[in-house]
């Protein structure tokens, strides 16, 4: 979604909650052996701003297949804890490829949520990062199959997708989203089906010691992948004052994904945050 302004207080409090929730998630993994690092938004916060992009409001971390695997277990295991676990695993009805970790008792349902009608609350957005073939054209075939499954399932979910362009094109676009939602439902392909094959390339390498590891599902292809020696080891960066754990080469992972002027402030057009439909912060501050 595009950005939108938020009521100054309540993006801060949203902030602060997240801050709040970062700290528990960085206790949970550090306490289990578990290696995260921030990356998106997160990461380019720390770097260029030393904590949030001040109109954001998320919280994105990463983590190879192998720590994922190892979170998610330990996750599931807390279920009497304060946190909840939702993916596609646990909600076929969720529409993208990620899993969020978030604080029972809150809500945060953008209009995605809505119209999918999952729940889900405040908390943070976990990628899982791959490995990727090394030969260029079994790369090829692994991400274009991941990346073309997982956008599949966003539009069997959503028929107005959020769409990163302007004008005719934007427009195009969402046409073709509306179109695709209408047959992928006609031919009743389920999001069950679609999330299998696009996990099924994702997973293709996991048990070969590739050189990279990537992220297949943004926006763009590609934009996600990183030398396992530019994630570890994991390095400290303080992030609202705080030390949490971030890839061993930061800039790498920040031109990659967003260009060599990332440090540059972007014009608010191209400014990106989650406005919800429904917000709720609980009883726990």
């Amino acid at each position: 979604m595009m950005y939108q302004e938020y009521d100054p207080q309540i993006l801060k409090k949203l902030q602060d909650t997240e801050l709040s929730i970062l700290k528990d998630f960085d206790r949970f993994c550090r306490e289990r052996g578990i290696e995260y690092f921030g990356c998106g938004g997160t990461l380019l916060g720390a770097v260029r701003h030393g904590g949030f992009i001040p109109w954001d409001d998320d919280l994105d971390v990463g983590m190879t297949r192998e720590h994922y695997e190892r979170f998610l277990k330990a996750a599931r295991e807390d279920a009497a804890g304060d946190y909840a676990l939702l993916n596609a695993d646990t909600d076929p009805s969720f529409p993208v490829m990620i899993t969020k970790w978030y604080r029972k008792g809150t809500v945060f349902r953008d209009e995605d949520a809505v119209v999918c009608g999952y729940h889900s609350g405040i908390g943070v957005d976990i990628f899982c990062f791959d490995n990727v073939a090394d030969d260029r054209s079994a790369l090829r075939r692994q991400a274009m199959k991941a990346w073309c499954f997982g956008k599949l399932l966003i539009l069997r979910q959503i028929p107005n997708p959020t769409i990163y362009e302007g004008g005719f094109k934007g427009k195009a676009a969402a046409v073709i989203s509306r179109i695709a939602n209408r047959a992928l439902k006609i031919l009743r392909i389920s999001p069950e089906y679609l999330y299998r094959q696009a996990k099924e390339a994702a997973v293709r390498y996991q048990k070969e010691q590739t050189k990279r590891v990537a992220f297949l599902f943004d926006p763009t292809p590609y934009t996600s992948m990183l030398k396992r020696s530019d994630i570890y080891p994991v390095r400290e960066l303080s992030f609202e004052g705080v030390k949490f754990l971030f890839p061993h080469r930061p800039e790498v992972y920040l031109r990659t994904r967003y260009g060599r002027d990332f440090m540059k402030l972007p014009p608010e057009d191209k400014r990106h945050n989650h406005p919800p439909a429904q917000l709720a912060f609980g009883t726990k501050e």
